[in-house]
């Protein structure tokens, strides 16, 4: 009698072990189908698009830093009145030029998705045309560094052309020109266009891609340098 109670026992105890490894390995098998979810940035792989390539990109009007030889192609969507835009410029920009660009690892070009108000588009025109004469560079940094509130004027057409004066160097015969005939338009309007076929919405948002617009990776928001760091260095060293 007391070893049918034992057996009885064994066996429920049995049952009760089986149902827990059951449950524990469920719940690791649905968790490893989950995406992967981090608090500090958000991406996500797509399929490899011709258009995201370093040499179509340039082809068609984006200003770049780095090296065209570069493996990977990191890919800014911003809005020059985003404020969130602007923490990337200052806080993760400039650690990933002194890792990765200026070493020629990762190539950085800049397109425009002027969302935030009515002096985006124009502002983003206005840079294409300083672009014209290779200086957008310094004309995105003189923006960024006077950044007001949204469309609160710092940013309308004659304040954009005071911006240009500034800039050593600039002909401003030929940017007045440039902007006032809308020249640059449809290279901001195919920027826009290439941002909502990826899903983009908002600014900032990148891709981090192979060089020949293989294994892009989508990143949105101005993540903090460690965040692109593990990203580029996956695209760096992936097959």
């Amino acid at each position: 009698m007391k070893n049918n109670r034992i057996n009885a026992l064994m066996v429920r105890v049995t049952i009760v072990i089986f149902f827990a490894v059951l449950a524990t390995s469920l719940s690791l098998l649905l968790s490893s189908l989950q995406p992967h979810h981090n608090p500090f940035y958000a991406f996500a792989q797509i399929q490899k698009n011709v258009a995201l390539s370093l040499s179509n990109l340039i082809k068609h009007g984006a200003s770049y830093q780095g090296s065209t030889s570069a493996p990977v192609t990191l890919i800014d969507f911003s809005d020059l009145q985003c404020h969130l835009c602007d923490r990337f410029v200052t806080a993760t920009e400039p650690q990933i030029n002194s890792t990765y660009v200026q070493p020629g690892k990762v190539a950085f070009i800049f397109l425009h998705l002027p969302n935030r108000g009515f002096d985006s588009f124009p502002a983003a025109s206005a840079a294409q045309c300083t672009s014209d004469q290779g200086k957008f560079w310094q004309y995105h940094n003189l923006l960024y560094n006077n950044q007001g509130p949204i469309d609160s004027g710092w940013a309308n057409r004659d304040n954009l052309k005071k911006f240009a004066s500034q800039i050593p160097g600039l002909d401003m015969q030929k940017f007045n020109s440039c902007f006032d005939s809308q020249k640059q338009k449809p290279v901001v309007e195919s920027n826009v266009a290439l941002a909502h076929s990826l899903g983009f919405t908002q600014t900032p948002s990148f891709i981090i891609v192979k060089s020949d617009g293989s294994n892009p990776q989508k990143v949105e928001g101005p993540q903090p340098f460690p965040e692109f760091k593990f990203l580029i260095d996956k695209e760096l060293g992936g097959p």
